[in-house]
């Protein structure tokens, strides 16, 4: 071939490499403050475009270590996560290669990013550790090196775990846990006896046994935590004190008992809410050291009982969950509902607010300090509760009943600020951004 054929085809290929594939690459600020157009709350919008946003789950960190930036889920890169930072609005894609389910943003010894993605064996999983401040001030400087430069890998999860991408990082950064759904390594280490349990519910979900494992950060041991009879969903570690977790029986709605915790050793194992087969709990969250939020839903009718604040379910995806008949009568007002928080000491549960209609609050989440609460509706609405006084705000409607997703709120770790996916501005009524809801100043100064 001659130079210059083989200069044209060369041409030709690097026009075929995207020219986004690259950890590190910039994208400009689109921030914006829009006015709720009901409650007049000012929502600062990190994004604004059309590009398939959402953020981490807000049973996880968002912040970095720093505060500086957040860390989100878009297709801008597809595949890829994307940062912006809150002050500038600028941002930058983290990662290259994929990551498989959750993001993992380490809150102490700088900004790290952790989380899992397929490795090159079959069927086996490589936790993933990213260098975010290389990341951050090589970007800036125009200078990105290859992308082994920032991410490294801690170890590769052997294929008979058949790890997936539910995990969390411990609060001191040493170990990261996973979900293991391999029956057979799961099974061969329940305690002798155990009765694993069958699917639960229309979806046929919550069947067992699964497990959580853990590999250490910095020499990739990996060890077992704990085996359970049933499907394990949401693992989520107390971000202010090492070796403690939550985790769920996950059945896609209703659970026989829906919250675990367990210590990162694998001892003390047990329920952290204790529920009734008519209560109806979900979307628990750590909101401080010794606390815990969650759910106790009151979105379904009374059989029998006509009432049409009750939304139906409208056929869009995410819309309104849970109102197949299939699911029994859980879930109704007949009994206490509402945003509940229970204490991992004591074992209490304090019922903080409820919406006086509705679905009642769906998604939630608490202020560190113990001052706040939020949580989210079938309606896309946020309401701000004081857990002193017990009154309740609605901070804003904006977010479109026809979006892709529920707000998600999460508070930020100075309590200052929530954190949303909002379809406020989205044309096509369901594509989401990345959006910061203040809490109002006139709270703010009240005494704790």
């Amino acid at each position: 071939m001659s130079l210059r054929k083989t200069s044209l085809l060369l041409g030709l290929l690097l026009a075929t490499v995207p020219a986004w594939a690259q950890i590190g690459q910039r994208f400009p600020s689109e921030k914006r403050v829009v006015n709720d157009p009901v409650t007049g709350t000012p929502l600062t919008f990190l994004t604004t475009q059309p590009r398939g946003d959402s953020k981490i789950y807000p049973s996880h960190p968002q912040w970095t270590a720093d505060g500086q930036w957040l860390v989100f889920r878009s297709a801008r890169v597809k595949g890829e996560a994307i940062a912006v930072n809150e002050a500038s609005g600028e941002m930058v894609q983290v990662t290259e290669g994929g990551y498989e389910g959750m993001l993992n943003l380490a809150q102490s010894g700088g900004n790290r990013l952790y989380f899992l993605r397929k490795a090159p064996e079959a069927k086996a999983m490589q936790a993933i550790e990213v260098d975010l401040d290389r990341v951050f001030t090589d970007s800036k400087a125009g200078a990105m090196k290859p992308a082994a430069s920032y991410q490294r890998v801690i170890g590769t999860l052997p294929a008979e775990l058949e790890a997936v991408g539910d995990n969390a990082l411990d609060a001191d950064g040493q170990w990261f846990y996973f979900r293991i759904q391999g029956k057979a390594y799961a099974g061969a280490r329940l305690p002798a006896g155990t009765k694993v349990e069958p699917p639960f519910g229309p979806r046929g979900m919550g069947a067992g046994p699964h497990a959580i494992g853990k590999i250490n950060v910095q020499t990739g041991e990996i060890r077992h935590v704990v085996s359970v009879p049933f499907q394990i969903g949401h693992i989520q570690s107390n971000s202010w004190n090492p070796g403690e977790l939550v985790f769920s029986w996950e059945t896609g709605g209703k659970s026989p008992q829906r919250t675990w915790t367990v210590k990162g050793d694998g001892s003390g194992l047990r329920l952290l809410y204790p529920e009734a087969p008519y209560e109806w709990v979900t979307h628990e969250a750590f909101i401080g050291k010794d606390e815990v939020a969650l759910a106790i839903m009151g979105h379904r009718a009374i059989p029998g009982v006509v009432d049409p604040s009750r939304p139906a379910a409208t056929g869009v995806e995410g819309a309104n969950p849970g109102q197949d008949a299939a699911w029994g009568d859980a879930g109704t007002r007949e009994k206490p509902t509402g945003l509940a928080i229970v204490n991992l000491r004591t074992r209490e549960m304090n019922l903080v607010g409820q919406t006086p209609s509705g679905s009642g609050l769906w998604h939630v989440h608490g202020s560190p300090d113990g001052r706040f609460a939020v949580g989210d509706d079938f309606s896309r609405s946020l309401y701000l509760i004081d857990r002193k006084t017990r009154e309740m705000l609605l901070l804003t409607t904006g977010h479109k009943t026809t979006a892709r997703d529920h707000p998600h709120p999460t508070f930020s770790p100075d309590g200052r600020k929530i954190q949303i996916q909002s379809a406020m501005l989205a044309a096509d009524g369901r594509g989401m951004n990345i959006c910061i809801v203040p809490v109002p100043k006139a709270w703010l100064e009240r005494q704790p």
